[in-house]
């Protein structure tokens, strides 16, 4: 018995199946025949049988269940109800789901599913939007660094369409400087339009911890754009965390496999218009993405305030205001804001649509504000082109 699990195992995987029935001693007739009881009933399908008739559920025809198999080594990270989605698209009709899941295990093909840990916190952004629309937030970070069997570093930036998973951009980048990921995204707004809001962590070049509302060069352009800004709490990554899912399936099926750009091109391709997600009903998330309505325009000069006194920020990150100079932030360098007098002697101080703080002429200081909600109403500014 011991034995007829080994073979029936190996043939399973055997690109020479004569010569691992030679090596057993039996005939290829009964290597079949061990083989694909193995596929229909498992490893009791192995031990002696009487001749009387079996009812066994759904005993399913030996070709169709070596097609599960082939589309399971194709895809050897799919579960098998993407696995069976797939085999209906391509064949038209399907086994029922249990009976996938049933064959793929008894082909020792699949992996006990792990218990997820609950937590309150698991997944909150409570202030935060929930993408209602394709566009509504784009999520955006850098998959962790791996080396492939050339020894070349990999650390893509990744970008993904919240509502539909769509994967606008995997892309190895030669740096993660502001200018080389502005660059990347200026291609993705030419291609896919403006979002409403994009969500980053708090690091490099997306926020600097030490700025105003963490402000960097590169999100400070996103406002200029009129695009809202979102971050996840420091330390907590389950704040983005259908983002990490998908940067833990790049780490499975590409580390380490390779860094080269058309190998993330062709798993970008599979992800958004092969592979089904239960999310989206079973659909693929090219079926659910479409492009922005926000065309992009290119990037404005400056940004101009009706109704308000404009300042420009000098190089230093200061604001000159009524003959005082105060520190605002260097983020915002070359940037005008808008200044809006409220009384008591303080003045609102907005950039695009975030109230950056106040300046209080008594004390000829600057105050950030503690907050930043975007209502309706507020303050709006406009591209200078």
């Amino acid at each position: 018995m011991d034995q007829r699990i080994e073979f029936a195992m190996k043939a399973l995987r055997t690109e020479n199946f004569r010569a691992l029935c030679a090596e057993y001693g039996i005939s290829a007739k009964t290597g079949y025949k061990w083989r694909d009881r193995l596929l229909r009933w498992g490893v009791e399908g192995l031990a002696e049988q009487s001749r009387r008739p079996h009812n066994h559920p759904e005993q399913l025809n030996p070709e169709v269940i070596c097609e599960m198999v082939r589309l399971k080594r194709l895809h050897p990270h799919w579960g098998p109800r993407k696995i069976r989605v797939l085999y209906q698209r391509m064949h038209g009709q399907a086994a029922s789901e249990s009976s996938f899941k049933r064959m793929l295990a008894r082909a020792g093909m699949t992996e006990p599913r792990a218990r997820r840990r609950r937590s309150n916190e698991a997944g909150a952004l409570r202030s935060e939007r929930r993408a209602q629309a394709p566009n509504e937030v784009w999520t955006v970070d850098f998959k962790g660094w791996w080396y492939d069997t050339q020894r070349k570093r990999c650390e893509p930036l990744t970008v993904r369409d919240e509502y539909s998973r769509y994967v606008l951009e995997l892309r190895r980048l030669a740096d993660a400087k502001t200018e080389t990921v502005r660059l990347c995204f200026e291609r993705l707004f030419e291609r896919h339009g403006l979002p409403a809001a994009i969500r980053s962590d708090n690091g490099a070049p997306f926020a600097h911890t030490q700025a105003l509302f963490g402000l960097s060069r590169l999100s400070v352009w996103w406002l200029a754009l009129g695009i809202d800004l979102e971050r996840g709490r420091p330390g907590h990554p389950q704040d983005n965390g259908a983002h990490e899912r998908m940067h833990r399936d790049i780490g499975i099926e590409l580390e380490p496999k390779t860094a080269e750009q058309e190998a993330l091109d062709l798993w970008r391709q599979e992800f958004n218009h092969e592979r089904p997600h239960e999310a989206l009903g079973m659909k693929c998330p090219g079926e659910i993405y479409a492009r922005s309505e926000r065309a992009y325009a290119g990037s404005p000069r400056d940004l101009a305030y009706p109704g308000m006194y404009s300042r420009k920020i000098n190089k230093h990150g200061n604001v000159k205001w009524e003959g005082a100079e105060m520190f605002i932030s260097t983020s915002l360098r070359g940037w005008s804001v808008g200044l809006k007098p409220v009384g008591d002697g303080k003045t609102e101080t907005w950039f695009g649509r975030l109230l950056l703080g106040w300046i209080d002429r008594t004390t000829e200081s600057f105050q950030g504000a503690a907050s930043r909600p975007l209502e309706a109403g507020q303050p709006q500014s406009q591209p200078v082109r």
